[in-house]
């Protein structure tokens, strides 16, 4: 089984920045998808980036993703943040069979909201 804990959300003023971290419970060098999504109130949810193993990047809109192999943890840097973007936002971890896991794996998610 493998965990995922969100870290790093909060209120921010438009225009700010925040960084938000995911620590896994499991060494994620086996897990090449991982990502971020996120659900805004009334909406479905929705990718923000996703990153592999090797560091390549899908990534839609004005945020960076990246993640550290060697300390388990992804992280996503939100600047120029706009009141549209406030959602709760939830990392993703795509095992791909590994450690016996087929299916996505989900944080609890963290609330981001930006005041205008």
């Amino acid at each position: 089984q493998v965990q995922l804990v969100e870290f790093g959300g909060g209120l921010v003023q438009a225009w700010g920045s925040l960084r938000l971290s995911c620590a896994a419970s499991r060494s994620i060098s086996r897990i090449n998808d991982m990502g971020w999504y996120r659900q805004a109130p009334g909406k479905q949810r929705e990718l923000v980036a996703t990153i592999t193993s090797g560091g390549r990047i899908n990534f839609i809109g004005r945020f960076t993703i990246s993640r550290d192999n060697a300390k388990n943890t992804m992280s996503l840097q939100m600047n120029n943040l706009e009141p549209e973007d406030t959602a709760i936002y939830y990392c993703n971890a795509r095992p791909n069979g590994a450690y016996g896991i087929w299916g996505d794996v989900w944080g609890q998610g963290t609330q981001v909201t930006v005041s205008s």
